[in-house]
């Protein structure tokens, strides 16, 4: 049991009815998974208000309650708490609760609209490569060392965070890499964490149905930036226009990487091929199996990275050749007919373009090049005609399709995507509501030596249609229409 005012440090609070000096069982913001004694966090959510369910929480046990506005009723021997800003208290309060865990490893976020799960999950195989003990919280899963949880947000809720980070604590986790969404840099999730490091991958148009403009965007990013302590470093790509911007107001040691600007870090690319990238980084010649330009990137930060971390330049550029791709991040394979198929998460118009840039650059322009590619549901409305211009300007053939609809008629979001369609490439295009048949089209157009992008959801083993979710996944898609081909 932990004493309620102990797990308030740092809360900034306007008023208090009741005793702090309760003992309280656990933290819960999920009215749902209240029990005796705990203490209930309100918080305002997209859809739901959490002080709607106050009563509800002390009626199952709560019997102190942390909120934003007071509730007009106030019941004898609850503990009542009201705070400037939920999100931020349940951060810090969270924090308390597992008793810092964070303070205990080597913690770097990783934030930027492209990059962040390769860039983490990379500098966690490099790590344990090099024989330490390791923690990961990304999109795709979360990691305690060798044992692996499910992921549900790209950025945790912070009772999730420290939980994990409290778990690794008790492993000898020495490292953790973590990805900082705008969603939950915004939300507070990161606050009331102690960061070794951050990393900034880039920055383009997304996630504009939850930030009010691109600004915003930007500047939620560069608030964790803001917050790095002096000690840590700040690890910025300086080949994106708001590299630098990062950077201003850190307190953290400032450093950069880039491909085309002078930076503390800087690579040229030698060969870019299906098999891999050859590049000369800071004057040695590095070969990974990742590939493309937008991978070159991830390298240079990763480079950077373990650098600043404390490893061997000799070390970091031996383990990042035996480096494996990331799940659903431009994952491929051969057929036995000689088709390329290529998985990738790009769901952004600047992942999507790099993608089929770095294909075009690759391929020798003799092949068909086919794009499978749709948009999610409920979310951003105005990347829709920006995805479908760049599929069908750089692909050969496109066929637009379901991504996550969500609540959405799919028909609907393909109708946005195909306003984006220039007349000389109306041509190209077919669009086919069901995702699975529109995979089929695809491997049923290719020939010998075609490639088929399949982009948009990646790592994913679902499609969510309607509120429900269904299992679904486009790699093993692929693989399975390709194989019937063969017979």
């Amino acid at each position: 049991m932990k004493i309620l005012k102990d797990i308030l440090y740092k809360v900034t609070i306007n008023a208090v009815v009741g005793s702090t000096s309760v003992a309280i069982n656990k933290i819960e913001f999920d009215s749902r998974k209240v029990e005796t004694n705990d203490v209930f966090v309100a918080i305002r959510g997209t859809i739901t208000d959490g002080h709607n369910y106050i009563e509800k929480a002390i009626a199952d046990g709560a019997t102190s309650v942390v909120c934003e506005v007071l509730p007009e009723t106030l019941h004898d021997g609850i503990t009542y708490i009201e705070v400037a800003n939920s999100n931020q208290a349940l951060a810090f309060m969270a924090a308390n609760y597992f008793e810092h865990p964070s303070e205990n490893l080597k913690l770097v976020g990783v934030t930027g609209t492209n990059g962040k799960t390769t860039v983490t999950s990379l500098l966690y195989q490099l790590f344990k490569k090099a024989g330490y003990k390791v923690g990961l919280l990304s999109t795709v899963k979360i990691m305690v060392d060798n044992t692996e949880y499910k992921a549900t947000h790209t950025t945790p809720d912070s009772l999730t965070i420290n939980k994990y980070l409290k778990l690794m604590n008790e492993e000898g986790v020495e490292f953790c890499f973590m990805e900082a969404s705008s969603h939950g840099i915004h939300q507070s999730r990161t606050e009331g964490l102690k960061f070794a490091g951050g990393i900034f991958t880039n920055l383009s148009h997304d996630h504009l149905d939850y930030h009010e403009s691109f600004a915003e965007y930007r500047d939620v990013k560069k608030s964790f930036f803001d917050h790095l302590p002096k000690d840590a470093f700040a690890l910025s790509n300086m080949d994106d226009k708001n590299g630098l911007v990062m950077l201003q107001n850190t307190e953290a040691k400032k450093y950069t990487y880039a491909l085309k600007n002078y930076a503390d870090y800087r690579a040229q690319i030698l060969e870019n091929e299906f098999s891999g990238l050859l590049l000369k980084v800071n004057g040695s010649e590095l070969w990974t199996k990742l590939i493309g330009n937008f991978n070159a990137y991830n390298i240079l930060a990763i480079y950077g990275a373990a650098e600043l971390l404390g490893l061997e330049k000799s070390e970091i550029l031996r383990l990042i050749s035996e480096l494996d791709n990331v799940s659903g991040r431009f994952q491929y394979f051969i057929s036995d007919e000689k088709i390329t198929a290529i998985v990738d998460y790009a769901h952004t118009p600047d992942a999507l373009k790099n993608v089929l840039e770095t294909i075009n650059s690759i391929r020798t322009k003799n092949e068909e090049l086919i794009t499978v590619v749709g948009c999610g549901g409920d979310r951003d409305k105005t990347k829709r005609p920006k995805m479908a211009h760049i599929a069908s300007a750089l692909s050969t053939k496109v066929i637009f399709t379901s991504d996550n609809p969500r609540t959405e008629v799919p028909e609907a979001i393909i109708e946005d995507m195909e306003k984006g369609v220039e007349p000389q490439n109306f041509n190209k295009t077919v669009s086919i509501t069901d995702r699975k048949q529109a995979i089929k089209t695809a491997c049923q157009m290719a020939q010998a030596k075609d490639i088929i992008l399949i982009a948009g959801k990646g790592h994913e083993t679902y499609q969510e249609i309607k509120g429900e979710r269904f299992d679904f996944d486009d790699y093993k898609t692929v693989q399975e229409f390709l194989k019937q081909l063969q017979k």
